[in-house]
């Protein structure tokens, strides 16, 4: 049985493509839960601490991010799963703790309305990409995997911008946002294309919904504490 991707079949995806959705989506579930636990501990005064200074907090947590996935990949190419596993949980604790320390600015009561609003947000974004993807089966997706690059860079230059001057925080938030956004999109053409290995591409995939997740929480929290 072949489990290469027809790219022509539509919304019909095979057995490899659900597990590595499949496999993404756990890690995400798994995510959440750890962005709960963590509001409610030490860890969350930890992240306002680190964020004080934008680009000191931006340095800390883009490594970590980087340093899990490298590791994560690393440790897949080898055949090595306890070099993957400390990846992946280098990961689940960074975006525990960043999502953990947004969700602390709203009561205990709250946060679960919070996580699940911006559940639903993510996937009805991850559903209209993929499908973007998914009808363009004729078209390659490695430049978002660039313009991602090329907006990490330029919102971390905005973020240290921000630093003197607060007000360029909307942009450097916008940029940040959009290169999780393109790198979703480039995650899911790689599923689509069987680049890679499938465990490896979860992790991958994990990553950028995740990233989109953080920021979309950032948005919903602000918009409930208003109220």
């Amino acid at each position: 049985m072949s489990y290469e991707t027809t790219t022509e079949r539509g919304f019909l995806l095979s057995a490899r493509e659900w597990g590595v959705v499949g496999g993404a989506t756990g890690l995400m579930l798994l995510n959440v839960l750890v962005m709960y636990v963590a509001a409610a501990t030490p860890v969350a005064q930890v992240n306002r601490i680190v964020f004080s200074v934008p680009i000191v907090g931006a340095l800390i947590y883009g490594a970590l991010i980087t340093g899990g996935q490298m590791v994560a990949e690393r440790g897949f190419e080898n055949d090595s799963m306890g070099l993957a596993m400390a990846g992946v949980v280098v990961l689940e604790l960074a975006f525990g703790a960043f999502g953990g320390g947004i969700l602390s600015f709203l009561s205990e009561g709250v946060r679960i309305t919070a996580l699940a609003i911006t559940g639903a947000i993510v996937v009805a974004m991850t559903a209209l990409i993929g499908t973007y993807v998914y009808l363009r089966s004729d078209t390659q997706f490695d430049h978002y995997g660039r313009w991602a690059t090329y907006a990490f860079l330029a919102g971390l230059g905005a973020i240290l911008l921000a630093t003197f001057v607060p007000a360029v925080g909307v942009a450097a938030f916008a940029l940040i946002f959009a290169g999780f956004l393109l790198r979703l999109g480039y995650e899911m053409w790689q599923v689509r294309e069987s680049r890679g290995r499938p465990a490896m591409q979860s992790v991958g995939l994990y990553v950028a919904v995740a990233g989109v997740f953080v920021h979309v929480l950032q948005l919903v929290v602000r918009s409930l504490a208003e109220r």
